[in-house]
């Protein structure tokens, strides 16, 4: 009885897709959209210093497993700081025991995503951020936000 071989490239091309196959870049992607709201409206959104939109608007944002910082910023009242909230994302299981996999999603950040998909920020008068010492620090543990609060100096 003669045996068929795969070519190389096919055999190759099998193998890479099967090491790729459970990898959550691939079904979940790498980035979130995040809808923020303000109220007042108008208030402009930094994601990690880097100045993105301005509220209400959406904004992809890329997951990573390091913690992502949102400020919120409009004249004549508090700057709000938020942590984006996120999760493991469970989609990463079907790696199983591919290393590769999991290397490829904790490097894209697609081992985590973001589980808050809407954040509706209040706003109170009172100036801007002028200090690196808060004022006041409020912890919700219901809504699992911690909002850091500045007074103008």
């Amino acid at each position: 009885m003669k045996t068929k071989k795969l070519p190389l490239g096919l055999l190759s091309a099998v193998i890479i897709s099967l090491m790729l196959s459970g990898c959550a870049t691939i079904f979940t992607g790498t980035t979130d959209k995040i809808k923020f709201n303000t109220e007042p409206a108008g208030a402009t959104v930094y994601i990690d210093g880097i100045e993105q939109c301005t509220t209400p608007c959406t904004v992809k944002v890329h997951r990573s497993v390091n913690d992502k910082e949102a400020l919120f910023k409009l004249d004549g009242y508090e700057t709000r700081y938020i942590v984006l909230s996120k999760e493991f994302n469970l989609v990463s299981i079907l790696n199983l025991e591919n290393l590769f996999g999991w290397g490829i999603d904790l490097l894209t950040g697609s081992i985590v995503k973001y589980d808050q998909r809407v954040y509706d920020i209040r706003l109170d008068e009172g100036g801007t951020m002028a200090s690196t010492t808060p004022a006041r620090i409020e912890i919700d543990t219901d809504g699992q936000t911690v909002d850091i609060f500045a007074v103008q100096n």
